[in-house]
């Protein structure tokens, strides 16, 4: 687990203690105040917890919580991790080099950064860190088609969703801040049959004007009707 001075401190090891410690060679140095046992590959789940201790809203989100929940397109090769914060930031190189990953800053939801929807804990013991519920997921990973998300891997993905929960994706979709989601989420809804689509509150969601959307992808021409 990498550690911090303040981890450190906690067991009697003070910051010079540490710095001798590292000119020793008993630790590694990963970048200003944060340490690790040498030689010893890094716990993701426990970098990611440190992570969250600087970046405001950071989270597991969108495909990658889909996979989390066990929610998946197909076996295959690793993905970069998805990963999601309310504030500009870069991951820190000691990270980045460990772990493929890409980190965006993103308001998807009128909530607070620091009591973020439907996301919550999740992992070992002591090694916890923030993923999105299936159904933040889900539209996490909608709102990036156009973008960064192939529509057709979204619709495979969203295809093996028929099981979440209808109340959590109300309670969200009423706080989208992406009109694009919330027509793309309904569409494919009713598109697939999936019983949540029937229980939605359609009059509720903040789908927009009655005009179209439309966005060009390299997918082709996207429109979602209101």
């Amino acid at each position: 687990m990498p550690v911090t001075v303040r981890d450190l401190a906690a067991s009697h090891i003070s910051a010079d203690l540490a710095g001798h410690y590292h000119a020793a060679g008993w630790l590694e140095r990963l970048a200003r105040g944060i340490y690790a046992k040498p030689g010893i590959a890094l716990d993701l789940d426990a970098s990611l917890v440190l992570l969250q201790q600087k970046i405001p809203g950071l989270h597991v989100a969108g495909r990658s919580a889909l996979e989390r929940h066990g929610i998946r397109q197909y076996l295959g090769p690793s993905r970069p991790l998805t990963l999601l914060g309310s504030v500009a930031a870069r991951l820190p190189a000691w990270f980045a080099t460990r772990f493929p990953a890409s980190y965006h800053r993103k308001q998807l939801f009128n909530e607070p950064s620091e009591e973020l929807l439907y996301v919550h804990p999740m992992g070992a013991r002591g090694r916890r860190p923030l993923v999105s519920d299936p159904e933040r997921a889900l539209l996490e990973l909608l709102s990036e088609v156009g973008n960064r998300q192939p529509l057709q891997e979204a619709r495979e993905l969203f295809e093996s969703a028929s099981t979440i929960r209808a109340s959590a994706l109300q309670k969200l979709l009423e706080r989208c801040t992406s009109v694009k989601t919330v027509r793309l989420c309904l569409a494919l809804g009713r598109e697939f049959g999936f019983p949540w689509a029937r229980d939605l509150d359609v009059s509720t969601l903040p789908t927009g004007s009655r005009q179209r959307w439309v966005r060009r992808s390299p997918e082709g021409l996207l429109v979602l009707k209101p």
